[in-house]
């Protein structure tokens, strides 16, 4: 009598989740996709979804970001909202916020949104003016950003990003100072105080950390961006100088350890002393241990010859 071969049990291959082409590329409400039969809730809790909200769904593939996460709160978490602070300069290009950071809108007044995690829903009465249309979603405009971000933004920060809207050539300094002069209610004062900091010429941040620090010393002021000549003839643009003396202050980032600008940089600093100047280089190290950063720079500034 032949024997029955023992049936071997084969592993269960898990099925192949769903999606629909209508799903793969773009943010969508999970009820509304069920709704229309293109996945189960079984699916839609599945390994190809990832939830960015409640009921706010993008397929795992698509990278997340927080222009993304921004547009999908306007459009569809907090309808008829504003982009603010942050997440508005994000859109307007700034890398202010990270891919987890919190979402800001903002709603009229008479609004009362309820609490959702991920975002940060202030009520504001925004001027029309104040408001544009920018990737699908109403977004302040950059001016106004930059005033929320002035009154919002605690230490240097707010100085920052400031600066850095008009180093993008995004604003004019002129018409942020006008806006926080006209601005009223919390945060309203720092803005002014801090968009009068703001000269928009700094190269990265902690330029204008470094300018500040200075700034609230014993030392003059330095000039920005200052071009040094020597008859007629380039020699080099500096962070900061103080011509009278010859001397100059730059930040060292890490750009400078590119391949080979080193030497650009040795062939550049040759130039700076053959024309009878000092340099005074600053890195984030010195930059975390501010008390000695200023000694050190006033002890460079007063060994300076005075020419």
């Amino acid at each position: 009598m032949r024997e029955t071969p023992p049936i071997l049990d084969r592993p269960r291959v898990p099925p192949v989740p769903v999606v629909p082409d209508r799903l793969r590329h773009g943010v969508f409400r999970g009820s509304t996709a069920v709704g229309q039969g293109l996945l189960t809730p079984n699916q839609l809790r599945g390994p190809a979804w990832r939830r960015l909200f409640q009921d706010v769904y993008i397929h795992v593939d698509r990278p997340v970001s927080h222009a993304l996460r921004a547009r999908a709160a306007a459009a569809m978490v907090v309808p008829g909202a504003v982009v603010t602070g942050r997440s508005a300069a994000v859109l307007l290009g700034l890398d202010l916020a990270g891919p987890d950071d919190e979402v800001e809108l903002t709603v009229p007044p008479s609004c009362h949104p309820r609490r959702v995690p991920g975002l940060r829903v202030r009520r504001a009465a925004l001027p029309a003016g104040h408001v544009q249309r920018r990737e699908g979603v109403a977004v302040t405009t950059a001016a106004a950003t930059a005033v929320r971000l002035a009154g919002s933004l605690r230490g240097d920060d707010g100085v920052v990003a400031v600066d850095r809207l008009a180093a993008a050539g995004l604003v004019h300094l002129d018409a942020v100072r006008a806006i926080a002069e006209r601005a009223r209610g919390p945060g309203s004062a720092r803005a002014r105080s801090v968009c009068a900091l703001a000269d928009g010429l700094a190269g990265s941040p902690q330029e204008t950390r470094l300018r500040l620090l200075i700034g609230r010393g014993r030392l003059p002021p330095p000039i920005a961006q200052f071009t040094i000549r020597v008859r007629d003839h380039f020699v080099a643009r500096v962070d900061f100088a103080w011509p009278e003396r010859r001397a100059a202050v730059e930040y060292d980032g890490l750009w400078h350890a590119e391949p080979g600008q080193f030497a650009r940089d040795r062939r550049r600093l040759n130039r700076l002393h053959a024309a009878g100047w000092r340099v005074f280089f600053v890195t984030a190290a010195d930059l975390s241990d501010p008390g000695r950063l200023v000694t050190r720079l006033a002890d460079f500034y007063d060994a300076s010859d005075v020419r």
